[in-house]
């Protein structure tokens, strides 16, 4: 089942990489559009991806947790005794995309969900990520042989409690990303269809919007579960998509450069996929799949 979900996220991937070429098509006619709704959709767009950019570059905070539940049992924290001793992951600067984060929280349109999500989630990880940074250098420099693990034990008071508070702001965070991305998406379809019709641009984007959710309902190890009817309502939206993308591209050839077999296959990838699955709800729980958790950027 693990190989099966890898082949439909394979074709998400290739479709959403794909799919972004024919998109950039659009934008000068987006952008001759002076119209108010146009305007507060690229405003969302622009505030959307300053969030999702945060995001992807502080889940290295979330890595350097796994990694020392790797080797450290979190109710109890380090003993010095362990067979292998890992350490954590250091983490990336983002001083400058905590200003840009700020002043998006604060700036149109307003969110006031995901804004407050957003902020929560910050403070969260600026909390959280001196103690990780420290507590890096302690294990890389080796100091816990010296001091018989005193100050890893000490450092473990912290990241125990900051580790659950920056986890569980961090989920809220996606959460609301995720419900204001599929409207700043309705929004930017809407505007692409009233710039220029249901013609490629607007294929593309639809396409890859209705792609975008079934993967969403993908397991994973954290989520291992699949809602079956979800996915099988979101299989029906993307189905419905595709019909419409072959339609348009058998009227016009040429339309997809090297995207018009795309959708098709993910399309009959993900058929096999949920044939598979013969439960209301099944699960991956014996089968984990390491997925990339990075959210996707809104584009324009």
């Amino acid at each position: 089942m693990g190989y099966l979900k890898s082949l439909v996220l394979a074709a998400g991937a290739a479709l959403f990489a794909l799919g972004a070429q024919p998109a950039l098509v659009w934008q000068p006619a987006y952008a001759q559009d002076a119209s108010a709704s146009v305007s507060a959709t690229q405003l969302a767009v622009t505030k959307m991806n300053a969030y999702v950019k945060f995001m992807n570059d502080t889940l290295r905070a979330t890595d350097s947790l796994q990694r020392y539940r790797l080797w450290v049992n979190m109710s109890k924290g380090p003993t010095g005794k362990e067979r292998t001793i890992y350490g954590l992951y250091s983490l990336y600067d983002v001083g400058q995309q905590i200003d840009v984060v700020k002043k998006a929280a604060v700036s149109e349109p307003k969110m006031p969900d995901l804004d407050a999500a957003m902020m929560a989630y910050l403070d969260a990880y600026q909390k959280l990520a001196p103690v990780i940074e420290k507590a890096n250098t302690y294990y890389e420099r080796g100091d816990y042989k010296v001091d018989k693990m005193e100050g890893g034990k000490a450092l473990h008071k912290d990241i125990a409690p900051l580790g659950a508070a920056y986890e569980a702001r961090r989920k809220d965070a996606e959460t609301a990303l995720r419900v204001e991305k599929q409207k700043t998406d309705l929004a930017a379809l809407a505007a692409i269809e009233k710039a220029e019709g249901k013609k490629a641009a607007w294929q593309v984007r639809n396409t890859m919007m209705h792609a975008e959710t079934m993967i969403n309902l993908l397991p994973n190890a954290e989520n291992p579960v699949v809602d079956m009817q979800a996915f099988k309502t979101a299989l029906d939206g993307y189905t419905a998509a595709t019909t419409e993308f072959d339609d348009f591209s058998s009227a016009n050839p040429g339309a997809f450069i090297g995207f018009e077999s795309r959708p098709d296959t993910m399309l009959r990838r993900c058929v096999t996929f949920i044939h598979c699955w013969k439960k209301p709800k099944a699960t991956l729980a014996r089968e984990p799949v390491k997925v990339s958790r990075k959210l996707s950027l809104t584009t324009t």
